[in-house]
This record gives C-alpha cells, sequence and structure tokens, in this order.
C-alpha cells in the first residue's frame, strides 16, 4: 500500500504545484456555463424544460472530470520520453502497483477539479435539490474519473507518440461528450442516436450526477451506478494488463 501510495502523492503533488494547470483547466467548463448556460438558457425555459443551468451544470463537471482525467495518460507518455517511467519500470515495484498509484492519483485530481466546478456552478446559479446528496455525487465523480483514467493509461500503453495520443483521444472523447446527454436531453432522439447514448458509459456517470444534484434523471440512479462499475472495472482490468506489458 505504501508504494501505491507514493505513486499517488506523486500525481496529487504534480498537479497542486502546477496552478496554471489549476487555472487553466477551469476555462472551458466556465466557457460552457456562460455562454450555453445563460445563452440557450431562455430558449430551454420557452420549451418547458425547466432551468437549463441545473440541466447543464452536471454535465459540465463531467466533462470537468473526463478531460483532467485523460491528461494522465499524456503524463505515461511525457514519462516515457524523459525516461521517468524506464527508472520507475526498473524499481522494486509490481507494474501493477504503479499503475493502480498512477491511476488513483489521477481520479483524485480529476475529482478535485469537478468538486471546482461544481462550487463554480453553484456561484453561476445551480440550484441543489439537497446538499445532502453532495458526497454521494462526488463518490460518482470519482467512478467517472476512474474510468476516463483507467482509458488515458491503456491508450497510452500502446502509444509512443504525445501528438497520436491527443489526436485518438479528441477523437475518442469529443465524440463521448457530445453523446452522453450532457448538452441535451436525451429524450425523443432519433433511434441510431439512442442506441449511442445507450452504450455510451458518459450517459450513465452524467444522468447519475444529474439525479444527484437535480432530481432529474433519464435512467434510474442504480443503473447508472451499475453500468458505470461494470465498465470501470473492465477499463481497469484491460489499462493494467497493457500497462504491464509497456515497453520502454
Amino acid at each position: 500500500m505504501q508504494k501505491i501510495y507514493i505513486f499517488w502523492l506523486r500525481q496529487i503533488k504534480k498537479y497542486f504545484r502546477s496552478k496554471s494547470r489549476i487555472i487553466g483547466s477551469l476555462g472551458q467548463p466556465i466557457l460552457f456555463l456562460l455562454a450555453l448556460g445563460y445563452g440557450f438558457g431562455s430558449v430551454f425555459q420557452q420549451a418547458g424544460e425547466g432551468n437549463y443551468l441545473n440541466f447543464l451544470a452536471p454535465g459540465i463537471i463531467a466533462m470537468s472530470i473526463i478531460f483532467t482525467a485523460i491528461f494522465s495518460g499524456i503524463e505515461v507518455i511525457w514519462d516515457r520520453q524523459f525516461g521517468f517511467l524506464k527508472e520507475t519500470l526498473a524499481a522494486p515495484v509490481s507494474r501493477l502497483q504503479i499503475m493502480i498509484g498512477r491511476t488513483l492519483g489521477g481520479a483524485t485530481v480529476a475529482t478535485f477539479q469537478g468538486i471546482l466546478v461544481l462550487f463554480i456552478s453553484l456561484l453561476f446559479g445551480l440550484e441543489l435539490s439537497s446538499f445532502s446528496f453532495i458526497i454521494p455525487a462526488i463518490l460518482v465523480m470519482f467512478l467517472i474519473a476512474l474510468l476516463f483514467t483507467a482509458i488515458g493509461t491503456l491508450i497510452a500503453s500502446l502509444l509512443e507518440d504525445m501528438q497520436g495520443f491527443q489526436l485518438i483521444m479528441n477523437f475518442l472523447v469529443m465524440p463521448l461528450f457530445f453523446l452522453s446527454g450532457a448538452l441535451y436531453p436525451l429524450d425523443n432522439l432519433p433511434n441510431f442516436l439512442t442506441i449511442i447514448t445507450k452504450i455510451n458509459p458518459l450517459s450513465y456517470g452524467v444522468d447519475a450526477l444529474r439525479i444527484l444534484l437535480t432530481d432529474n434523471g433519464h435512467f434510474s440512479l442504480s443503473l447508472d451506478i451499475l453500468v458505470l462499475s461494470v465498465f470501470t472495472a473492465c477499463l481497469l482490468f484491460l489499462g493494467s494488463f497493457f500497462f504491464k506489458r509497456i515497453q520502454v
């Protein structure tokens, strides 16, 4: 456990020492909250759907989490290019412990980022259904963060080129985000989009946050947690498998 803790702590220290990273990663969520939350708010209300900011905020929280979580995959490639990963793998520590420590660290950082965006959303006018559900919502944030940190580690274990990683992540993450119901309701979609949203794990993460924070969801909370847990377990397994086979 101590070895896992050391790798976890390294991720946490790197994050808090990079003030520009913390501030810069808040720019996109704030832009979405301002431009979409207020820009489309009147349209959403005219359609009889209520407060759009309440609908949008859980999706933007999830967005901030997944982009921060994916960044941990870039760090794997960065460490490989500068030789740190080779030194780490040569240490008397199992690769599984290294992967678990890095993944937990990346997920913790992404969860903290999500908490920051949650508080910013409250300042912008997000109305919580109950403050007692904040802790369960944070646990869901951590589950989403684990899922996408594992995806980042999985892809980074297969690539050596940072530019290639960024292109693949953009190709993968942006569709997952836009087809998750983060920006629009999942009701009355065309059949092919309905199928895609149902197999998209992020749809269940966004829905779980929306249920806990605003009491307004598309699926059930139990189904959201189940699907998220299964996807996370599978991707953690695949991420650890490919990380153990990484060549430096």
